[in-house]
């Protein structure tokens, strides 16, 4: 009997003990810890990082959201020959990173392929000064991305990476306030002030803010340059000579090539979905002790570069015109001609698309543009003498280490854009209308890829969307552009996916004026805690001091 009653009991017990350990399991797994700061700024990009520079100098907690693994955007991502405009008017945050970028070439330790002598001054434009001041706007894109990582670790923020928005149920909002965000992971971040700095905003879109992608027609905003742009030919990307967009050239009934577009271009100055098209800024060098001979993709096809056979049979030559050169033997080698690294007309659904989609679309450009620089290597169509100076080049061992050498960022050059509480346009830019309540300045040509490539009433191919319009000096950008509509969201900035036009985006999209886009969102949203109001409502004559005391520039 004895023997039965300690079996009974020690069932009981544990029985107990299961039911205890069982308890405090499900327990744990139903609760989820939310991280708290008074801002949170989703993205990786440079206004990302400033913002968060900006924000904690400023005694406030910040924390940085991530779903970028190397911080600094297209800064880092192989865009090393920066799109200034006029370098006098960038200051605070984004001057010190170009002088830190500046200090860090001013160490023999940093000249590891070439002499410093012999890069010298190119392409910098800096003034003769000395010392602290002193600026370089020219660089490799694993130094930028150090600066970003030392600027991180010097202030001490918090950075959570590979953190994707749950753009279906991970913005919690109330009466017009964002409340908290999650991740993919199950992670919730709770915040006072919420900034979107990616370049596609997706937390913008999915708080509700009223956005647009693609190009408005010109009656929109009253503008001369925005909508479809048939006929206009700025640059030297578009196609000179009479090309076939044929199989058979000249023969309709063969079939189009590849990346040639059977759909009419649309009428001259009217709105429509598309996007300027997407690249990668590729790190080339021709050094060989540093230089990754350039890959055959998987499923390379030579056809999908016919097009750029008959260009070249055509006489045209200006294949390296835009290897922009960047210390150490390397470059910056962006879209030239009327065939290059831009993926024209592919990049259409990206900015409202899947994750998975989007995935898909940038695998899809980089199987494009790998396939563009084995062709131009590899194929005999092409002519000899640009092949043989081609076989020089390859990409660079030591940069993108972890990425097969090949850039961890897709250019976006454009997304989705808010409406927000001020539209910039041309009319700003050009001076043509007055810009309230000025937070930053940019300063570049409005500046547009090509959006389609189609083909014209004679039967030849051409390409429509690209377009240079100079702005006749710098121009002011609105605090407005940065905060959505009060009645939308009351706790949300948004220093990328700024509220503007498509032409207008064309200028102020330069990754210079994102950094002063960030930090000057930053310090409003410090503004808005501090005075426990609506970053709609922040005074601008105090921000205005504020900006100053902090080296921005913004008249």
């Amino acid at each position: 009997m004895k023997s039965i009653s300690r079996f009974v009991l020690h069932m009981v017990v544990l029985m107990i003990s299961t039911l205890i350990l069982y308890s405090c399991e499900d327990k744990s797994t139903d609760v989820k810890e939310t991280i708290t700061a008074d801002i949170i700024i989703y993205g990786g990009t440079s206004a990302a990082i400033t913002a968060a520079v900006e924000a904690k100098r400023s005694g406030k907690s910040v924390i940085v959201v991530s779903p970028d693994k190397h911080l600094g955007g297209l800064t880092s991502g192989g865009l090393g020959w920066t799109d200034t405009g006029d370098k006098s008017v960038i200051g605070g945050l984004a001057r010190e990173f170009y002088q830190r970028i500046y200090k860090h070439y001013n160490t023999d330790e940093a000249w590891k392929w070439q002499p410093k002598s012999e890069y010298g001054n190119t392409g910098q434009g800096t003034p003769a000064m000395d010392g602290e001041n002193r600026t370089m706007w020219i660089f490799e894109p694993r130094v930028a991305e150090n600066v970003f990582e030392d600027l991180i670790k010097e202030n001490e923020i918090r950075v959570y990476r590979d953190e994707w928005l749950d753009r279906e149920n991970g913005v919690l909002v109330e009466d017009g306030t964002i409340k908290s965000i999650s991740t993919l992971t199950g992670k919730t971040y709770s915040a006072k002030v919420f900034l979107d700095a990616t370049y596609e905003g997706d937390l913008m879109a999915a708080a509700g803010v009223s956005y647009h992608v693609g190009r408005e027609g010109k009656d929109v905003y009253g503008e001369k340059w925005n909508g479809v742009q048939t006929g206009v030919l700025h640059h030297k990307h578009w196609f000179q000579s009479n090309i076939s967009p044929y199989i058979i050239p000249g023969d309709s009934t063969s079939g189009l090539l590849p990346r040639v577009s059977s759909k009419a271009p649309g009428k001259k100055h009217d709105g429509d979905h598309k996007i300027q098209a997407y690249c990668f800024r590729t790190c080339m060098t021709n050094h060989e002790a540093n230089r990754v001979p350039f890959p055959k993709p998987e499923g390379y096809d030579p056809m999908q570069y016919e097009l750029l056979a008959r260009v070249f049979d055509s006489g045209w030559n200006e294949w390296f015109n835009k290897f922009d050169a960047i210390p150490n033997h390397k470059t910056d080698t962006n879209n030239h001609g009327p065939f290059s690294s831009d993926n024209i007309g592919m990049n259409y659904d990206y900015p409202e698309a899947s994750y998975e989609r989007r995935k898909e679309i940038i695998k899809e450009h980089e199987q494009y543009q790998k396939g563009l620089l084995w062709f131009v290597a590899n194929d005999p169509r092409v002519p000899k003498n640009i092949q043989m100076e081609m076989q020089k080049w390859g990409l660079a061992k030591d940069e993108f280490v972890d990425n097969g050498n090949w850039p961890h960022q897709i250019y976006v050059r454009e997304a989705r854009r808010m409406v927000g509480e001020f539209v910039m346009t041309e009319n700003e830019l050009l001076k043509k209308s007055k810009t309230p309540n000025p937070i930053g300045l940019g300063s570049y040509t409005m500046d547009s890829h090509n959006a389609q490539r189609y083909i014209k009433p004679d039967g030849f191919v051409q390409n429509e969307g690209d377009i240079g319009v100079e702005t006749n000096g710098p121009y002011t950008i609105s605090y407005g552009s940065l905060v959505p509509k009060k009645s939308e969201c009351e706790n949300l900035l948004v220093p990328v996916c700024v509220s503007s036009s498509h032409i207008a985006f064309g200028s102020i999209r330069m990754e210079p004026v994102f950094m002063i886009l960030g930090q000057s969102a930053a310090a409003a949203a410090v503004m808005a805690i501090d005075e426990n109001t609506a970053v709609q409502n922040v005074d601008y004559t105090q921000l205005k001091k504020v900006l100053l005391s902090r080296g921005q520039i913004i008249e």
